[in-house]
Parts: structure tokens; C-alpha cells; sequence
């Protein structure tokens, strides 16, 4: 047990459970709203609409083109659209690309989001967003984007793809591991991190073979649901810089980065945090957690290579210099070097 630790946990509201969606409408009128703004993706429109259904005359306006990586022309249209109708609440349905586009609307706004999460992302959970502008993505932190309640119910988690299902939970897995080894870890999320990354990795296999197992999909809501808050309370590493590098830049898929990065990011931390990345490996019933977590995306069928997510050779120099640009905490110290053969072996596909 440490001798002293600080944790500063932002007050949630987290309604859980299969059905749940139809709380919906009690939680907008809890906040005095009633002009609300249903953000989403194209794809997800269908079920935007479901959510307007659902809040009847509260729902103003459905914005369906939120994008990965936040370009600043998407965000701003979106913004545009809020004041247009006068919202007064934000509803993001969908993955994190549509969480991260409610973000900065309340960003600006001062209006409150709902979150109603369909994918593992877990970016309703944390303060952290992101936009990208001229092609490089910034990342920030603050709390005035957090929702005001996150609806999770695990029946809108149906329709997910089963190789979406299994790199949408990796990226949650992910933000576990680094927050094992993070220099604000501290026993509570410890806690939630082992936990997280044990039921993911014992629920994503099921998923991805049997996309309509319901308990499975409970268990992977709820691993990612703990995947989120820990993302949110502690400090990431190389990994995560790396991935919104490599996303930002090359418009490279979110999740699918995080699956082909995490292996090589916790080869490369291994030595300099051996309690931790120990943990990991035990969570998800192994003793090496890079090859764990490479075995496991082989397993789920995700790809394993940035070549085959249609990254450029040629943009591994410019990925490497980026990447030691802003000095971040990780266990190891940043090398230009050392991250060069993490991405070399990151573009191949090598199992570490």
C-alpha cells in the first residue's frame, strides 16, 4: 500500500443497464433543457433518430457529420448548428468521434452533454479532447466537457460490428494499461484498470464470435465503462501520444491504431515499469502483456500492422520526430530511436 496518493475523481452520473435509453428524457428534464441537439456520425443516423423518438418534442435538430480526429471545419459547423437552433442541451449518440464532437460543442456553448455511448471508446468518461487543424491534432483537457450523465445501455451495442466490437475494446484496454503505469496512478485506479482489462479481455473474444451474446456485450460496456474513468483520472504516455499522432496525421482509424500500437508500446515500457506491465499480463491471463495484447487482436481478427490501416513507410521518420516533440510522462524516456523500431515494428505487424 503507498504511504500518500491524491485522487481527484470528477463527480459522475452513470446510468447502466439494458433499456436504459429510456431514461433519456427524465435525465434532459432534470437539466431544464428543452431544445436539444442530437450529434452523431452519418453511419449512425438511423439510431439518432430512434433518439429523437425517444426525447419527442425536446429533440431540435440531429447534426450527422461528426468525423474521427475533430478537423476544426467539422467542429465549427457543428457549433454553428447548436446556436442555430437555439439548443440548450447536447445528446452525442454513438462512438467517440461523436463524443469528441459533442465535447467541443459544449466547449464553446456552456450547454450541457448527455452521453449515450454505442462503441468502447470510454471518451465520455474523461475531460480529454481533441481537435485536428492543418493536419496536426492537439489534445486538452478540461472539465467543463464532461457530461453531465452517460447512458450506457448495452442493446445499442448490437449493431456494432464484430471487428469494430474488437478494436473499439482494445483501445479501452489500452487506456488501462497506461494508467497502471502512470505517474498519478493510484490504488483505486489500479483497481479499476486490472479489473477493466480482465473483463475485456475475457469478453471480446465472445463478442466478436457471437456479436448478438447480450451478457457478453454487458461485460465489454462495463469493461470499457471502468476503461474510460481511468483514462479520465490519470496522466497517458507514449502510447496514447503516439496514437493521436499517427491518427491525426495520417487520418488513420482511431481504435484500429490503438490495437496495432498497444503491443509495441508496452514492449517498449516493459523494463522501466515491471510492476505494472506485470499486471497487465496477469489480467489478461498471460506473462508477457505485449504479446497478450498482440495475441488478442489476432484472436478478435483485428489487424495487427499499420501498413495494412494504409499508413505511408514514408511516414514513420515524420511519426517518430512528432512523437518526441512535446516531452509527456511515460516510464521510459522518450528516444528518437527507440520509438523508430516501436514504429517499424508497429508498421509490420511483428508479434513483440
Amino acid at each position: 500500500m503507498p504511504n500518500s496518493f491524491t485522487f481527484d475523481l470528477p463527480a459522475y452520473r452513470t446510468i447502466f443497464g439494458i433499456g436504459s435509453l429510456s431514461q433519456l428524457r427524465d435525465e434532459v428534464e432534470r437539466l431544464g433543457s428543452t431544445r436539444v441537439l442530437i450529434v452523431c456520425t452519418e453511419p449512425e443516423r438511423r439510431l439518432a433518430e430512434q433518439v429523437a423518438v425517444t426525447l419527442g418534442d425536446l429533440a431540435v435538430a440531429i447534426f450527422d457529420d461528426a468525423v474521427m480526429h475533430h478537423p476544426v471545419e467539422t467542429v465549427q459547423a457543428a457549433r454553428d448548428c447548436a446556436a442555430d437552433v437555439n439548443a440548450d442541451c447536447c445528446v452525442t449518440v454513438g462512438g467517440g468521434t461523436t463524443t469528441g464532437t459533442g465535447k467541443l460543442v459544449v466547449l464553446e456553448t456552456g450547454i450541457p452533454l448527455i452521453s449515450v455511448p454505442t462503441t468502447y471508446a470510454g471518451s465520455e468518461m474523461t475531460p480529454i479532447y481533441g481537435i485536428t487543424e492543418a493536419g496536426v491534432k492537439r489534445t486538452g483537457r478540461d472539465r467543463r466537457v464532461l457530461p453531465r450523465t452517460v447512458i450506457y445501455d448495452p442493446q445499442l451495442t448490437l449493431s456494432l460490428p464484430p471487428q469494430a466490437s474488437g478494436a473499439s475494446g482494445i483501445n479501452a484496454i489500452a487506456h488501462s494499461v497506461e494508467a497502471l503505469y502512470a505517474p498519478d496512478a493510484n490504488p483505486i485506479t489500479s483497481l479499476m484498470a486490472v479489473e477493466s482489462i480482465r473483463t475485456l479481455g475475457r469478453a471480446l473474444p465472445v463478442v466478436v464470435r457471437e456479436p448478438g451474446n447480450l451478457e457478453a456485450r454487458s461485460d465489454a460496456l462495463y469493461g470499457a465503462w471502468l476503461a474510460g474513468i481511468v483514462l479520465g483520472s490519470t496522466a497517458m504516455g507514449l502510447h496514447h501520444k503516439l496514437c493521436h499522432t499517427l491518427g491525426g496525421t495520417f487520418n488513420l482509424p482511431h481504435a484500429d491504431v490503438h490495437t496495432v500500437v498497444l503491443p509495441h508500446a508496452i514492449a517498449y515500457n516493459r523494463d522501466y515499469a515491471p510492476d505494472a506491465i506485470g499486471l497487465a499480463a496477469a489480467a489478461l491471463g498471460t506473462s508477457n502483456a505485449a504479446q497478450g495484447a498482440y495475441d488478442l487482436a489476432v484472436t478478435i481478427g483485428a489487424k495487427t500492422s499499420l501498413k495494412d490501416l494504409g499508413m505511408p513507410e514514408a511516414g514513420l521518420e515524420r511519426a517518430a520526430d512528432l512523437a518526441v516533440q512535446n516531452r509527456y510522462p511515460n516510464p521510459r524516456p522518450l528516444e528518437r530511436e527507440g520509438i523508430r523500431e516501436l514504429l517499424h515494428n508497429a508498421y509490420h505487424g511483428n508479434r513483440p
